[in-house]
């Protein structure tokens, strides 16, 4: 497998006050091509902080983030911009969707950017609906819609410009756990495809669907689990975490 994804030594200190706070102490890990990885740990343990780095929204005080052998905060703005969208799709746990567009309209917010026609535009969201299976409801507003399906709808138009990573923060959060299966179920079916995803969670359910699972603690790599699911079951390897 090819590696996609290089975090090397990622340091991140936010000023709070008179003080600072270091919310990632120094991360170095490699995300392989097709991977699908949870990111885990209590609240304050640095995994947003560490998705939206991997997201090329947020400069690391220090180290690099090199994607497809792009050293990512090594571009300008406009150029990071330009990346964003041709690499990565970002699924939130609140759908983030307009609620005055249709299911349609919002799927085809990136691709406004792009050198598509708009009915390239229609035709290549209404694709993508259809493949999360809501083909059936385009013109139907957010709030017409039950939490499942705006997920997937936010699912959509994170898959529509064709990026090769999705980074997910909780995106069962809000779903109730019949719903939020189908969701994971929806994710497993596109890294299948090939899609690298990356998924911060705190449902431990959700990790029977991934490969891996990156234990975060106090802004570091606590652990890494290969096939955290079988050994939920009694079975597979934990890896302990060299880097530490």
């Amino acid at each position: 497998m090819v590696s996609l994804i290089k975090v090397e030594n990622v340091t991140k200190v936010y000023e709070s006050g008179e003080g600072q706070v270091t919310a990632l102490g120094g991360v170095s890990f490699e995300i392989e091509e097709g991977d699908f990885v949870a990111l885990m740990g209590p609240s304050g343990s640095g995994k947003s902080t560490l998705l939206s780095i991997l997201g090329a929204l947020n400069p690391p005080t220090k180290g690099e983030v090199v994607i497809d052998g792009i050293p990512v905060y090594q571009l300008k703005p406009e150029r990071r911009a330009d990346f964003r969208s041709a690499y990565i799709g970002f699924v939130f746990q609140q759908f983030q969707l307009i609620p005055y567009l249709t299911a349609i309209e919002n799927v085809m917010l990136p691709l406004a950017i792009l050198r598509y026609s708009h009915q390239e535009q229609l035709e290549k969201a209404k694709s993508v609906l259809e493949k999360v299976g809501l083909g059936n409801k385009c013109s139907r507003l957010p709030n017409q819609l039950s939490g499942g399906e705006q997920e997937r709808v936010a699912i959509a138009r994170a898959i529509v410009n064709e990026p090769p990573i999705i980074l997910a923060d909780e995106p069962t959060g809000s779903l109730d756990s019949k719903t939020g299966e189908e969701i994971m179920r929806l994710f497993q079916s596109l890294n299948r495809e090939g899609l690298t995803i990356i998924m911060v969670t705190h449902n431990v359910e959700n990790l029977s669907y991934v490969k891996r699972a990156l234990y975060m603690r106090d802004g570091l790599i606590d652990k890494i689990e290969t096939n955290p699911g079988a050994l939920r079951e009694g079975s597979g390897e934990s890896l302990a975490f060299a880097g530490r």
